[in-house]
């Protein structure tokens, strides 16, 4: 009897191990799988990336103090159901390798639950695979890229694609330049080939003709032989696209080489710093971008956390954080959960207009873009 006790109790022991046992291989794999709610009242953690130093850094610092202003009416109304949020700012500096470091530190030490960012396509899409694996959110509020919009289910913008903004340029181009014969100069990053590629295509498809296509690494500090070669070219305009440090380069290397044709750009050159460092040289240049029509109140609040003018992609920073926020208090911090509901957004009412996500994490819809001018340092709308 004794012996057939003892075996009852080894083997009652035996199976609790393999319970327990159990019990812990689905608690790891449900860590494994999303990042779960925190019972306690801890802060919860989101990461921000963008360029903070170096080319576009101009745009990264802004859209910083757009997170900044967000968190903080947040977190002074409460936060996330008695929790604050706390972001770790971290400097993509707008390439991938730099990007991919940044990334990789917010998703594996820091155990952010989402990433607002990155700004430049090419530090969205550098953390997008190990975010993608991890299962952490990253809502870019500038990226633009056509790749993008496949990059992984965890994966979100706010702003348009470039499949909107190329088809756009290229329709300004050739109705109301009048373009037949287009010279190309782009810079060889995700967004500059992506928003390239596209107006290429719906240009040449509309009967147009790319006489050249020049392209120039990003960091670069001169462009006179791509130039030169342009100018040889004779094309009737010039599709110019380039992130602020390379842009301000070229504009003043035109002036210098006498390359005087009209000069189309993209999105990034609706940062002030390019006009108001090439000048003379930048006078009459053009480039398409979304119109954001932005409230005094916002632009009031914004003075409240930051020095000078709001710039491209500062309202689609705050946005996106308003929208994390919204969602974390209605299901929690478990990553899966707010990647569903990220898919349920519609017409939510931001400050850079309405935002609706589509079946693939993209802004369903772009707001009207406009053609602007430089003049006299600054960017006036030309055509709508």
């Amino acid at each position: 009897m004794k012996i057939s006790s003892r075996k009852g109790n080894v083997k009652s022991w035996v199976i609790g191990i393999i319970i327990l046992i159990a019990v812990i291989a689905v608690i790891v794999g449900l860590n494994k799988n999303a990042r779960q709610e925190v019972s306690t009242g801890e802060a919860i953690k989101i990461g921000f990336l963008g360029p903070l130093t170096g080319d576009a850094a101009s745009i990264g610092t802004n859209a910083q103090k757009g997170v900044e202003l967000a968190v903080k009416e947040i977190n002074e109304a409460g936060g996330i159901n008695g929790r604050k949020i706390e972001v770790t700012y971290e400097d993509g500096k707008c390439n991938a390798k730099d990007a991919a470091t940044a990334g990789n530190k917010l998703i594996n030490l820091d155990k952010v639950t989402a990433i607002v960012g990155g700004l430049c396509s090419s530090e969205t899409m550098a953390i997008a695979p190990v975010a993608e694996q991890q299962k952490v959110i990253v809502f870019s509020y500038c990226s633009s890229a056509p790749t993008i919009t496949t990059a992984g289910d965890y994966i979100f913008r706010d702003y348009a694609s470039d499949a909107y903004e190329g088809f756009y340029a290229a329709g300004i181009a050739k109705e109301k330049l009048n373009a037949k014969n287009v010279a190309i100069l782009y810079c060889l990053s995700d967004w500059c080939v992506g928003i390239k590629d596209v107006f290429k295509k719906t240009f040449t498809d509309a009967g147009g003709s790319v006489v050249i296509e020049e392209g120039y690494e990003q960091s670069t500090n001169d462009l006179k032989t791509q130039l030169t070669k342009v100018k040889q070219a004779n094309p009737d305009m010039l599709y110019f696209v380039g992130y602020t440090e390379a842009s301000i380069i070229g504009i003043n290397q035109m002036k210098e080489l006498g390359v005087d044709v009209p000069t189309l750009g993209a999105n990034a050159w609706d940062d002030a710093k390019i006009w108001a460092e090439t000048g003379a040289a930048g006078e009459g240049k053009m480039w398409a971008v979304i119109n954001t029509p932005l409230t005094n109140a916002f632009k009031e609040k914004m003075r409240s956390v930051s020095v000078g003018e709001v710039t491209l992609c500062t309202p689609q920073a705050y946005d996106a954080t308003r929208i994390l926020a919204d969602i974390m208090k209605r299901v929690g911090t478990d990553t899966t959960k707010i990647k569903d509901e990220l898919y349920k957004v519609k017409d939510y009412q931001g400050v850079s207009g309405v935002i609706t996500l589509d079946n693939n994490g993209d802004l369903a819809s772009a707001s009207g873009f406009v053609t602007k001018v430089a003049k006299s340092g600054k960017g006036e709308i030309l055509y709508k």
